[in-house]
């Protein structure tokens, strides 16, 4: 498709692909249906998951952070966490699974879903890993079963590993471990690994690659029956040196959605200031109002497509962000860029459901909404309100019949 056909479709695909039927029945202490009964319906998550890193956060109350983690939860409903090894363990056999709790507890209360990253990655090696190879991979292996066990229920979405499209481009211990067991052999074993740890878990492969380099790495990534390891393929989408053009968003999905899993953007990168000789300038409005409108059209390019179920951004803030890059949401001082409330009128508004109405002759209210978490509220004129959460599903019937009034 060309740039004008895929952003002129974006308004029929949206609602055709993120949106679904439902009906509320309301009846009385007989199952007779009750007619005029005011109903509302508050959409209070996106099912769709709308996420960011969550490097930054701690439980202090500095207002800063009090202020990073108020706005996390008003725009998100999905966390990245770091199990970056060398940061995680940074001596043998002490992980820091306080902090990591902490968090993912955090992120549990504000219903927050939770995905660790990266479980293999050759980026850097802990200091302390001993000179002997075969040790090295038995430790990686143990640290994959370990966490993934660890944190059933808490975190069940994991980028397994990462980047294993070039493994040979870092110089560490890690490396000589792919290199010697090999590139797919490394790559699938991780996977067998968390799966039996987690039978239940989200399992991705993540690359910064969107080329056939990678395909060739899905191709492989298969157990003995010929059926994947993986559940879902990650695609980073760092655009540091510039933004991607709408053709090539689309494609990128489609090159993917062959495969018949879901795709989600694991980092995704846009900035608002310009390089310098040194690194990067601070964040200017220019640079703001044009990161604004590329969020706006990256964003709704990918929530047009049906084969992708996650967007998660690089970084919250600009505060100690990935290069020293202008690339967050939020400015250093945790005030909101445009990008940050031209999403939220995307996720919180244009793409929200509040409907308001009443229950008809057969007591029912009929409505259509995007998918997700919904509140319920029946006002009954002899009664108390009555309210119910519920959850319109893709491909579900979605009848909500209310408790008998």
């Amino acid at each position: 498709m060309t740039e004008k056909e895929i952003l002129e479709g974006r308004e029929e695909r949206i609602p055709q692909y993120r949106m679904g039927e439902a009906k509320v029945r309301v009846v009385d202490e007989d199952g007779n249906p009750l007619a005029g009964i005011p109903v509302t319906v508050s959409q209070i998550k996106h099912d769709f998951k709308f996420g960011c890193n969550i490097f930054l956060w701690s439980d202090d109350e500095t207002d800063w952070q009090m202020e990073y983690r108020r706005k996390f939860t008003e725009l998100l409903n999905y966390a990245t966490l770091p199990f970056y090894w060398p940061s995680f363990e940074p001596e043998r056999e002490k992980p820091i699974y306080e902090y990591m709790d902490k968090v993912s507890d955090w992120c549990n209360k504000n219903d927050i879903d939770c995905k660790g990253h990266p479980l293999v990655w050759n980026y850097s090696a802990p200091q302390w890993l001993p000179n002997n190879l075969d040790e090295i991979k038995r430790l990686s292996d143990e640290r994959v079963s370990e966490i993934v066990y660890r944190y059933q229920g808490k975190i069940d979405i994991w980028d397994v590993v990462n980047e294993a499209t070039d493994p040979w481009r870092f110089d560490n211990l890690i490396t000589e471990v792919w290199q010697k067991y090999g590139q797919m052999p490394f790559t699938v074993e991780p996977f067998k690994i968390a799966r039996q740890a987690n039978p239940k878990a989200t399992l991705l492969i993540n690359d910064y690659r969107t080329d056939s380099e990678y395909e060739k790495v899905i191709e492989q990534l298969l157990d003995e029956d010929g059926k994947p390891l993986y559940d879902v393929i990650g695609i980073q989408s760092h655009m540091h040196g510039g933004v991607w053009k709408t053709e090539k968003i689309w494609e990128v999905c489609e090159r993917f959605s062959r495969f018949d899993v879901p795709l989600h953007f694991t980092e995704t990168t846009i900035v608002s200031g310009t390089r310098t000789v040194t690194g990067w300038g601070e964040t200017n409005d220019a640079g703001e109002a044009d990161q604004a409108a590329e969020v706006e059209r990256f964003y709704s390019v990918l929530f047009s497509h049906p084969a992708v179920e996650a967007i998660t951004w690089w970084d919250f803030s600009d505060r100690n962000a990935w290069q020293g890059a202008p690339a967050g949401f939020l400015r250093k001082d945790m005030s909101p860029k445009p990008a940050y409330e031209r999403l939220m009128d995307l996720i919180k508004g244009e793409w929200w459901t509040e409907v308001e109405g009443e229950s008809d002759g057969n007591g029912e209210l009929c409505l259509r909404g995007f998918y997700g978490k919904y509140e319920l509220e029946v006002k009954h004129p002899q009664k108390e309100v009555v309210s119910l959460e519920v959850h319109l599903k893709r491909g579900e019937e979605n009848l909500w019949e209310l408790p008998r009034i």
